[in-house]
């Protein structure tokens, strides 16, 4: 027990620790999709924010630069010592910033930070759909654009347009130039171990006070399902879980006291049926000994007295050996019957057939016996009984253990009856007697194997031929019912289905 004890804890513990790290890495990845996530919003916020600053800026470069002088030369070439300026005036107020020169096609025509010595280097080109979008958002709208000199990673910019000398373009500026981007990847960087430290800190302090809390919480009705199983398999077989339906885990809780429920019935089963085969054992020696002891003890008498018997006293010895012989073969073949049916041996061969004819000739053969023991016997068919659909020689056998069982406790002077009725889609089969009647409270186990009837103080037999009776009654679909008071005489009834033809 203290194994069993040991190993229960010890799941229980893996349980819970398993649990409380998967918790605790759950709300770490939540901590760090939290932390990207508020850099990633915070970087584009701090984007939008310059760009909606700074929207008019290159319209504001035009109007200010391109009144008095020409982007272009009279020879058509770009006026560089313009930009020269240009770009001095910029950086001075912001160094990030980059000037670009755009084709109404987006080409980029001069920029101070790109190198044209080279003519045979193609063309850079700015896709001109941010720009159409900024343009009709009025600088509105956050939009990221080409950046010439970083073409795989979109920046913010501000852009208007030019028409000058009969030629036309951009103005295109680049809020966030090289050097920015290097100083604020640094900044962000920075930001993200502070911000990823602070985060990591404060989600592991309140991971494993927040998450100890609930897990005890969350865990609360396992743990007394697991208690209360514990107490099961320690012996307390009464333990169940309160209220299964209210609990976390109610399909766990309700399978768990049916399963208890299940496991406490079969032992009770199995009780009950060590109790019955320590009854039939009892019963069956008894019953088997008497016969034997009789066989035995005039079988040696005839043996020594072989010489000195008379002929009548021979005969009479003869006559309780047949007896004896007979109980000790019928208690057998009750036996093997009975054993037949419990292990489902036996299949029923139903068939049409009149009940009238079987208990016309079934009375008949009793007759003998009825008259040897002064009981009168008869038959009572109400109304037209119609054919019955059933095993003709098992319904023989269930009325022939009826019979018997009738005379058994039906004193001298009595009546034995079977009646027949028809009854709906039914015929109703009764057989009563007047005899002492049986109690109630021994009604409920008079069909259970090797139980005996009080009523007479005669033992015959270990109580078989009813439960047989019952079996075959399961075998047909149907049951036996018993009516019966004490002094009042005891009827036996069951039913069989007609024959519809």
């Amino acid at each position: 027990m203290k194994n069993s004890m040991a190993k229960n804890k010890t799941i229980t513990n893996q349980l819970l620790l398993k649990l409380s790290v998967s918790f605790f890495i759950l709300v770490i990845l939540m901590g760090a999709s939290y932390v990207a996530t508020t850099v990633f919003f915070t970087e584009r916020h701090y984007k939008e924010t310059s760009q909606k600053l700074n929207a008019s800026l290159a319209q504001d470069l035009i109007n200010e630069k391109f009144q008095n002088s020409s982007p272009f030369l009279e020879d058509g070439s770009i006026n560089k010592p313009l930009f020269g300026d240009l770009m001095h005036d910029m950086m001075a107020v912001n160094r990030s910033i980059e000037v670009y020169l755009l084709s109404d096609l987006g080409e980029v025509l001069y920029s101070v930070v790109l190198d044209h010595s080279n003519p045979n280097e193609p063309t850079k080109k700015v896709d001109l759909a941010p720009i159409n979008e900024f343009l009709e958002a009025k600088g509105n709208k956050f939009v990221c654009g080409d950046d010439p000199r970083n073409p795989d990673a979109p920046n913010i910019f501000s852009v208007a347009p030019f028409e000058i000398d009969g030629k036309s373009g951009y103005v295109y500026i680049i809020l966030a130039g090289e050097e920015l981007a290097a100083v604020t990847d640094a900044l962000f960087s920075s930001y993200f171990m502070q911000l990823g430290l602070g985060a990591a800190t404060l989600t592991t302090i309140f991971a494993l006070l927040i998450g100890l809390l609930s897990i005890w919480f969350l865990t609360k009705n396992l743990r007394n399902i697991i208690q209360t199983v514990k107490r099961f398999e320690e012996g307390d077989l009464s333990i169940r879980i309160k209220n299964p339906e209210e609990s976390d885990l109610s399909i766990l809780a309700t399978n768990f006291n049916t399963m208890a429920d299940t496991i406490v019935a079969n032992m009770d089963e199995i009780k009950s049926v060590d109790s019955l085969r320590r009854e039939l054992i009892a019963n069956v020696s008894h019953d088997l000994r008497t016969p034997l002891a009789v066989l035995k003890g005039y079988a040696e008498t005839l043996q020594m007295k072989e010489g000195s018997l008379s002929d009548e006293e021979r005969k009479k010895y003869l006559e309780i050996i047949h007896s004896n012989s007979d109980k000790l073969s019928n208690l057998v073949a009750q036996l093997f019957e009975y054993s037949k049916l419990e292990a489902e041996q036996v299949k029923p061969n139903k068939e049409p057939f009149s009940l009238t004819d079987l208990a016309q000739d079934l009375v008949a053969n009793y007759q003998v016996l009825g008259e040897k023991k002064g009981v009168n016997l008869s038959l009572k068919v109400t109304n037209d009984v119609p054919l019955v659909f059933a095993d003709i020689s098992l319904v023989e056998r269930a009325l022939q253990n009826l019979m018997d069982n009738a005379l058994k406790f039906t004193p001298k002077g009595g009546m034995v009856t079977l009646n027949l009725e028809s009854s709906n889609n039914d015929v109703k089969i009764t057989v009563s007697d007047t005899g002492p009647g049986i109690k109630e409270s021994e009604q409920v186990q008079l069909f259970e194997r090797y139980r005996q009837s009080k009523r007479t103080n005669n033992k015959e037999g270990v109580g078989l031929g009813l439960a047989i009776v019952k079996k075959i009654m399961e075998l047909h679909n149907t049951t036996i019912q018993i009516v019966s008071k004490p002094n009042e005489g005891s009827s036996f009834q069951f039913w069989l289905p007609s024959y519809a033809g």
